[in-house]
C-alpha cells in the first residue's frame, strides 16, 4: 500500500507541476481576456462531467465490485464485468456527447449565461466547446480503464498516463497555433487529443496485464444494476461538489470579462495545498478509523480524530495565511508574463486571498467527513452539504455586485466554513469527536504561530524582497522563494517555541528516516 501511495503521489506532483507550465503558457498567450474566458468555460464542461461521473461515482463503486470479483470467482468473470461496464458507459455517454455537440449553444446559454448571445465570447465558447466535449467520453473510459487497473494493484501506468493531459497540453499550445489559427483552438485540440492518448495508454496497460477489455452489447446486468445503484449515492455526494463549482462559474459569467480567467488562476494556486493536504488527510484517515471503531477502541478513535485535525492544520493554516500575505507577488511570479499583466496578478490575487480565508474549513470538511463514513453515516454529510449549496448559492447573489471576481471564492470559503462548523458540532452532539484540552491548546497555539508568520511576511514586505511585483520573471522568482522560506522559518520557530512541535525530535526522526532508506 505504501509503495501504491508513493508512486501515485509522485506521478501527482509531476502532473502538477506540467499543469502549472501548461497554465503559465495560456496566461502569457491569452492572459485574462475573451479568449481565456470562452476556453476555460469549454473546458469546464467536460472536466464537470468527468469528476462527476469518471473518478467520482464510477470509479468509488466501481472499483470494490471489481476487486471483490477478480478475488473471489477469477480474472475472467471480472474482465467480463469491466467490459459490460465499459459498453454500458461509453453507449450513454456518446449519446450524451452527440446531444451536446447539437446543442452546445443551449447548454452554454444555462453554464454561461453572462455570455452574450451572439457576441465574441459566445461564439468563441460555442466553438471551443464542441472540440473540448468529446474528451468527456475518452477520460471518462479512461477512468475505468484506470479503476480496472488499480483494482489489479497496478498503480504506476494507470497514475502515469494522466500526466499525458498535460504533456500534449503543453505541446498543443506551443504547436498547433498556425495550424488553428490561435492559441484557444490549439489548447482545445490539446484537450481531447490528451483524452484520446491517455485512454489508448490505459487500455493498452490493462491489456499487457492480462485485462483485454472489449465493447460487448450494452446490458442492464445484475451486476450492472447493482454498480448504478452503487453509483447514485456517491452521484449525490459527488453532485454537491460540482454544483457548488458550477454556480460559482455561472455567476463569474455574469461579471466582467476575465473574471472566468482571474478565478480559474486563482483557484490553481489555492489547490494545491488544499488538493495535497486534504485529499491526503480524508483519504487516510477514514480506514484508521473504520478499524478502530471495528475493534470496539472509542478512545482510539476520538485520539485518531483528533491527530488527523492537528496534522491538517498545522500546515494548512500556514499555507492560508501565506496566501492571504503574498497573493499578488505569488500570481505575479507564476504567471506576470506575456498578455497576464501585473494588473491581472493584482485582480487574480484578491481572488486567491478569498478562497485562501476557507483553505482551513475545505480541509476540514475533509477530515471531518470520515467521523461519519466510519460509522455507516453517508447520509449526514450529504444533507449538511445540501444545506451549503444553498448557502453558496445565497451569498453569490449577493456579493456579485459589489465584490465583482472576489464575490464566488468568497461565497464559497463561507459555505465552507458553515459546513465544516456544523459537521463539527453533530460530531460532537454525537460524542464522536472529543477535542481534549491539548488538541485545543495546540490549535490556538497554530493560529499565533501562523499569525506570527503573517506579521513576518508583512514586515518583509517593506524590505527589497517588497519589490517582487516590480522586478525581472527570475528576480520575482527569487524574491518569493525567499519570502517563503521566511515564513516556513518563522512558523517552525514560533512551534518550536511555544511546545508545540519540538523540531529538535522532528530532525531526529527524519535523520532515522533516512538513515534507514540507505540502509534499505
Amino acid at each position: 500500500m505504501l509503495k501504491g501511495f508513493l508512486t501515485v503521489s509522485g506521478w501527482t506532483m509531476i502532473s502538477r507541476v506540467l499543469g502549472l507550465v501548461r497554465d503559465q503558457l495560456l496566461a502569457a498567450f491569452l492572459g485574462t481576456g475573451v479568449a481565456q474566458d470562452a476556453y476555460q468555460i469549454a473546458f469546464r464542461l467536460p472536466n464537470m462531467f468527468r469528476r462527476l461521473f469518471g473518478e467520482g461515482a464510477l470509479n468509488a463503486a466501481f472499483v470494490p465490485l471489481f476487486s471483490s470479483l477478480l478475488e473471489r470467482e477469477g480474472k475472467d468473470t471480472a474482465r467480463r464485468f469491466a467490459c459490460e461496464t465499459m459498453s454500458v458507459l461509453l453507449s450513454w455517454l456518446l449519446l450524451l456527447t452527440l446531444l451536446g455537440e447539437v446543442f452546445m449553444p443551449g447548454v452554454l446559454s444555462v453554464i454561461a449565461p453572462g455570455f452574450t448571445h451572439g457576441g465574441a465570447r459566445d461564439s468563441l465558447a460555442i466553438s471551443l466547446s464542441r472540440i473540448t466535449f468529446p474528451y468527456l467520453l475518452l477520460i471518462c473510459g479512461a477512468a475505468l480503464v484506470s479503476g480496472v487497473l488499480n483494482g489489479m494493484h497496478q498503480f504506476g501506468v494507470a497514475a502515469a498516463a494522466y500526466v499525458s493531459f498535460n504533456v500534449i497540453g503543453i505541446a498543443a499550445i506551443l504547436i498547433l497555433p498556425p495550424f488553428t489559427g490561435d492559441v484557444a483552438h490549439a489548447a482545445a485540440w490539446g484537450v481531447s487529443a490528451s483524452g484520446v492518448v491517455q485512454f489508448g495508454i490505459l487500455l493498452y496497460a490493462a491489456r499487457r496485464a492480462g485485462m483485454r477489455l472489449r465493447l460487448v452489447m450494452p446490458c442492464l446486468t445484475p451486476r450492472i444494476r447493482t454498480l448504478l445503484a452503487r453509483m447514485g449515492v456517491g452521484l449525490v455526494g459527488s453532485g454537491i461538489t460540482q454544483i457548488n463549482f458550477m454556480v460559482d462559474t455561472i455567476i463569474a459569467t455574469l461579471l466582467p470579462a476575465g473574471s472566468v480567467s482571474l478565478m480559474y488562476f486563482a483557484d490553481r494556486v489555492n489547490q494545491l495545498p488544499l488538493g495535497v493536504l486534504g485529499a491526503a488527510a480524508g483519504t487516510t484517515l477514514l480506514p484508521v478509523l473504520t478499524r478502530s471503531l471495528a475493534a470496539g477502541d472509542i478512545a482510539g478513535a476520538h485520539r485518531t480524530q483528533g491527530r488527523a485535525i492537528s496534522y491538517a492544520l498545522v500546515l494548512t493554516l500556514p499555507a492560508a495565511a501565506g496566501l492571504l500575505v503574498v497573493a499578488a507577488p505569488v500570481m505575479m511570479a507564476l504567471f506576470g508574463h506575456g498578455h497576464f499583466s501585473a494588473r491581472d496578478a493584482v485582480l487574480a490575487a484578491q481572488s486567491l486571498r478569498a478562497y485562501a480565508v476557507g483553505l482551513p474549513a475545505f480541509v476540514l470538511v475533509k477530515v471531518l467527513s470520515p467521523g461519519f463514513f466510519a460509522r455507516g453515516d453517508t447520509r449526514t454529510p450529504v444533507l449538511v452539504g445540501l444545506g451549503t449549496l444553498v448557502l453558496n448559492f445565497i451569498l453569490n447573489i449577493s456579493f456579485m455586485h459589489w465584490l465583482a471576481h472576489i464575490g464566488p471564492p468568497l461565497a464559497s470559503s463561507l459555505a465552507a466554513m458553515v459546513n465544516a462548523g456544523v459537521l463539527a458540532f453533530i460530531l460532537m452532539r454525537r460524542g464522536a469527536l472529543m477535542p481534549d484540552p491539548l488538541l485545543v491548546r495546540q490549535l490556538g497555539g497554530m493560529v499565533m504561530c501562523a499569525a506570527l508568520m503573517a506579521a513576518g511576511l508583512v514586515a518583509a514586505g517593506y524590505t527589497p524582497l517588497g519589490g517582487a511585483m516590480q522586478a525581472g520573471p527570475v528576480l520575482r522568482i527569487v524574491d518569493v522563494g525567499v519570502l517563503i522560506a521566511i515564513g516556513i522559518n518563522i512558523y517552525l520557530a514560533a512551534l518550536h517555541l511555544l511546545g508545540i512541535t519540538d523540531m529538535r525530535q522532528v530532525a531526529s526522526a527524519i535523520n532515522r528516516r533516512l538513515h534507514r532508506n540507505r540502509q534499505a
